[in-house]
């Protein structure tokens, strides 16, 4: 019978097959009840076993009224051909006794007489018409449906076969096939989307190596950066006699310079742990999900090169066979030439047969497999979320080391200088002034976009139209648009910045 869900059976209907199936002659013998040496065990005789006559065992007490009571089964042909490849026909059984139809074709006939014999070897099964599907004409269809309502009420009258599991299930199972009729056409879809999605995927994944690996070179950078600065910081060459009056200054920036080499080590740790979190949370996943995929990509392949070549193989194979046996008809070859290419082609047909429920259960298994895909694509979203907050947590540890340098105490040759009252707290006041221009520092804001706006730009003017302008009467120093004036002394104030041209 076709590969569907069976409905539910009674424990003893069921137990009583089990046993039957363990051993084909018990189904036909009683079984005498084990009695033990303290406690007697009395078991309920199965349903489906014979019960012993009441008079002599080797009388049949059934008359002939009786059986033909029992049940009255009806098989119709049914006018559309079904079939993947291989068109076949079907019939609707129906049981008075089980008030059941079902649908059947002729190869659930041979499954169910096939158990029939395993079962009961000793007894009478009815033989099945022939499958030949050469010239099957209407006359010859007809015969055979003919031959199959024979055969199945037969085997519902018998005695025993009338109470055998199997003949139940055959009659009353009516459960629906697996796969839908348009499953090929769902499958090439399915096959052409996901296709789409492993080639943007990798792209996708190519791009985030990238994107790691450029954090990671910028890290090495930056340390060589560092211990460069460092070494021009520890250069010990004595100054020639016309920089002597500098000497002071170029001391004081090599100090500055060799602090600063710290600041970028750190900063290269910083951005190397950006660049191995990108590998471990992007890329890896991104890996995963192109595995996935692939292997997707690879099942596909197999079931073409695999189970479809083979059907389409057989099938062009059945096809010459067909052509050369009308060829033989026409030519009127001797019968057993004939009666050997017909048989060949039965055996064509089983194979056929055979090869078209291996790519049904193919195409089950790919359809499962192509709901799995679907399964992971939310997948997506979380490697998005970890690259942007990768992007963010490393703006965020990159700038305080960026601004710590901008408080570094640099010589006073330096226009933006600051008053030694302000170093101090100048992070918070550079966070305040830029706060107050629209720049969040806490969101993460780029580090090169703060230094742009103190050393490539004059720092935005107040409205008295100056930085850093000595008001003598007050002794105040007036600062940007957003900051709070500062008490400051004169003589710590640097040189006006309006005056200074970057």
């Amino acid at each position: 019978m076709t590969g569907r869900a069976m409905d539910p059976l009674p424990a003893a209907a069921v137990g009583a097959a089990a046993e039957k199936e363990a051993d084909p002659q018990a189904a036909d013998l009683p079984t005498p009840q084990a009695v033990e040496p303290q406690v007697i065990v009395q078991r309920a005789p199965a349903p489906s076993r014979m019960q012993m006559p009441q008079g002599n065992p080797l009388l049949l007490s059934h008359s002939l009224q009786e059986l033909l009571a029992r049940d009255t089964v009806q098989v119709e042909l049914i006018p559309e051909k079904k079939g993947l490849f291989l068109k076949h026909v079907e019939y609707e059984v129906s049981s008075q006794r089980f008030k059941s139809s079902v649908y059947r074709r002729y190869n659930d006939f041979v499954v169910f007489q096939e158990m029939l014999l395993h079962k009961f070897p000793y007894r009478m099964v009815p033989a099945l018409p022939p499958k030949r599907m050469l010239g099957a004409d209407r006359e010859f269809i007809e015969a055979r449906r003919r031959a199959l309502k024979r055969f199945v009420n037969l085997v519902a009258r018998h005695p025993l076969f009338s109470e055998d599991v199997v003949l139940k299930l055959f009659l009353s199972f009516s459960g629906s096939d697996f796969l839908p009729a348009d499953i090929q056409a769902q499958f090439a879809i399915s096959r052409e989307l996901i296709r789409n999605i492993y080639n943007s995927f990798h792209k996708l994944r190519d791009r985030a190596e990238r994107i790691a690996s450029r954090a990671i070179d910028n890290a090495a950078d930056l340390l060589i950066f560092g211990k460069e600065l460092s070494a021009i910081g520890s250069d010990t060459t004595p100054l020639p006699s016309w920089a002597a009056l500098n000497s002071s200054t170029w001391g004081s920036l090599k100090q500055a310079l060799k602090g600063l080499s710290v600041e970028f080590a750190l900063l290269a740790d910083k951005a190397a742990q950006q660049g191995k979190q990108e590998e471990n949370d992007v890329v890896e996943k991104l890996n995963l999900f192109l595995d996935l995929l692939q292997s997707y990509k690879d099942l596909c392949e197999r079931h073409e090169k695999g189970v479809l070549h083979k059907h389409q193989r057989a099938l062009h194979k059945y096809s010459l066979m067909k052509r050369q046996m009308m060829s033989a008809a026409v030519q009127n070859r001797e019968p057993e030439s004939v009666e050997q290419l017909e048989s060949r082609i039965v055996e064509q047909e089983n194979a056929i047969q055979t090869m078209e429920l291996r790519n049904y259960f193919s195409l089950y298994c790919l359809h499962q497999e192509t709901q799995l895909i679907h399964v992971y694509l939310p997948l997506t979203s979380h490697i998005l979320r970890a690259f942007v907050n990768s992007q963010i947590q490393g703006h965020k540890e990159v700038s305080p080391p960026l601004l710590r340098m901008l408080s570094w105490p640099w010589p006073s040759f330096f226009p933006d200088a600051l008053p030694s009252s302000l170093a101090a707290r100048w992070p918070a006041t550079l966070e305040r002034f830029f706060s107050g221009v629209g720049v969040h520092m806490e969101h993460g804001a780029h580090p090169d976009l703060l230094v742009s706006f103190l050393a490539k730009v004059r720092i935005m003017r107040c409205p008295c139209d100056s930085w850093g302008r000595r008001e003598e009467q007050t002794g105040t120093v007036c600062l940007p648009e957003g900051f709070e004036k500062s008490e400051v002394k004169p003589a710590e104030l640097p040189h006006p910045v309006a005056e200074t041209r970057f």
